[in-house]
């Protein structure tokens, strides 16, 4: 119950929409009502063989209604899609805006598939959330009312029959759907989830899974999967076959209950014998609004599925919030670490312990250390990723803390090994940094950066769309691209996180070459394994399982002959046996 309210303030906005669309739809099934009903009139009137003036009302209403079912059936399905397709619109704005303060830290627990299931799947399955959950039992109710008090100015009995029977055949029919498919909707909505997960998953590495001859298990995985699929859809199908067969029985059943009740009033002289027809008819149309009803029930089942999925990940609290008072933004002008000890969970050892070191606008700072020391946490606490403890880490003399997320995140251009390239053109995914940038200073970051003269030689230039993640690229030329976009976004630090990874010798040499020349223009701070290119930075701290266990320049740190120089010699010796 709790998940249906909440889906149900989701769709609040639109409210107005949707009651229009359920106007329509009402005045649809009437339309049919009074179509059937004043043919039967027509039909048994015309029997008696009486003046045609006498048949030009009913003539007429045949030629009304018949009209009118299809004009209010084209405004209501015109009314109610584009009402379903504006929830749906909101709803995917209203999941990725709590989505993204989750990222990345909430959202670890998650596979990609799973999250796209749910991005994708959970959230169009809600768009049958009006259509057939919350339009079709409001038409039958207005129905049922109307067919009653029809019912009624011929006598009260059929107006209590007619009402009823209706009521009792919705009540009915929903019950027979729930207890069928109470677990067939969350069963086919999860099925659905899990195989989408596994196919995005195996998309992905698809590559690998060929090389290590692993298809063959894949196919496996994948056809069981499909196999729970197509189970969980046979079985709703088959539901549905039986309650549609039971809506079917039950509209003729009650058109056959209301014409008995009428025969026998007929014999006694209190209804009139030329609406029989009429009224067994309207009573078999009125069932319009009743048959959708056993839908909406298995709609209903999926929908509350979808919602609490959606939902689970929507409360999700994020790890780092932003202050309810924060400080202006700040400039970057200096960032300072004191005595940092962070840790993931707090039955695990810490990831960070007692970190410390300052860097400004115009100095440079290397942090190198072997795989598992912790260089990759710090880069997402200094990007707020995850919350750092209160007073250890300070921008502009100031915590941390204070500040918003995104104002401290513009203090930092990133550029990282895992940076991601759109499937845009080169421009757009430069402007990507900073918007407003003119063309001169898009230029002016891309020769900063040695890309500019490779993007003119491309197809269109600038304009020349870079595919999925980059692929034209070479590694090069894609970390440059990346290099360049940061350089674009003006920002007074400069946050690389393992840049040259991947990369050979000589492409790894000309990236630093062109770091080297931004020194003194601003802040760097260089997150590395590789001992390469490290000669000309102000200072280096060796970071060991979370804590600095050497810093220096790096001649004084050759001459200490300490972890730094065995890794330094280590790494030249493997360089030069190559």
């Amino acid at each position: 119950m709790k998940t249906f309210l909440r889906l149900l303030r989701l769709a609040l906005p639109f409210r107005s929409q949707m009651a229009l669309a359920v106007g329509l739809g009402f005045l649809t099934v009437g339309s049919s009502v009074g179509l059937l009903a004043t043919s039967a009139y027509l039909i048994s009137a015309a029997a008696l063989h009486p003046s045609i003036a006498e048949l030009q009302v009913a003539i007429v209403g045949v030629r009304f209604f018949g009209i009118s079912r299809g004009v209010f059936r084209y405004l209501e399905r015109l009314v109610s899609h584009n009402a379903t397709f504006r929830l749906l619109g909101h709803l995917r704005v209203w999941f990725y805006r709590a989505l993204e303060p989750l990222a990345p830290a909430r959202l670890a627990r998650y596979k990609t598939g799973d999250l796209h299931a749910r991005i994708v799947n959970d959230i169009e399955t809600l768009e049958t959330f009006f259509l057939r959950v919350l339009a079709p039992p409001v038409v039958a109710v207005l129905t049922a009312a109307a067919m009653g008090l029809l019912a009624w100015t011929f006598h009260p009995l059929l107006g209590v029959a007619v009402a009823v029977l209706l009521v009792g055949a919705g009540v009915g029919l929903v019950g027979v759907t729930y207890g069928l498919q109470r677990h067939t909707g969350p069963n086919l909505v999860r099925s659905r989830s899990q195989l989408r997960s596994l196919l995005v998953d195996s998309v992905g590495g698809i590559a690998d899974l060929t090389a290590f001859g692993a298809t063959r298990r894949l196919f496996d995985r994948v056809r069981t999967a499909s196999l729970r699929v197509a189970g969980a859809q046979r079985r709703a199908n088959l539901s549905e076959a039986v309650e549609n067969s039971l809506g079917v029985l039950a509209a003729n059943g009650a058109a056959w209950v209301v014409l008995l009740l009428a025969l026998r009033l007929a014999d006694q002289e209190v209804f009139e014998p030329l609406y029989l027809a009429a009224l067994t008819l309207a009573t078999l149309a009125s069932f319009e609004a009743v048959l959708p009803l056993p839908q909406a029930a298995h709609s209903l089942n999926e929908n509350l599925e979808a919602g609490s999925r959606l939902f689970e990940i929507v409360d999700s609290e994020p790890a780092v919030v932003d202050p309810p008072e924060p400080l202006p933004a700040p400039r970057g002008e200096k960032l300072d670490v004191q005595n940092l000890t962070f840790s993931y969970d707090r039955d695990l050892p810490p990831a960070l312990d007692g970190i410390s070191f300052s860097i400004s606008r115009n100095t440079s700072l290397a942090v190198v250390g072997p795989s598992g020391a912790g260089k990759s946490t710090l880069v997402n606490l200094l990007l707020r990723f995850w919350d750092v403890p209160p007073a250890t880490v300070y921008l502009d003399g100031q915590d941390i803390r204070r500040y918003r997320q995104e104002d401290v995140r513009r203090c930092f251009g990133v550029v990282s090994a895992r940076s991601h390239v759109f499937n845009l053109t080169v421009r757009e995914n430069l402007l990507l940094a900073r918007p407003v940038a003119t063309e001169g200073e898009l230029e002016q970051a891309c020769r900063l950066a040695e890309i500019h003269e490779f993007i003119r030689s491309l197809p269109q230039g600038y304009d020349t769309l870079l595919g999925e993640t980059g692929r034209p690229l070479s590694g090069g030329e894609r970390q440059r691209l990346i290099l360049a976009r940061a350089l674009l976004r003006g920002s007074p630090i400069l946050l690389l996180d393992e840049p040259t990874a991947n990369l050979d010798a000589l492409t790894e040499q000309r990236i630093l070459q062109t770091l080297h020349r931004l020194q003194g223009q601003r802040g760097l701070l260089l997150i590395t394994h590789r001992m390469v290119g490290l000669e000309t930075f102000d200072q280096i701290i060796v970071l060991d399982r979370g804590r600095v266990v050497e810093r220096g320049t790096h001649s004084e740190l050759i001459r200490l002959r300490g972890m730094y120089w065995r890794m330094w010699r280590l790494q030249h010796e493997i360089l030069e046996a190559a």
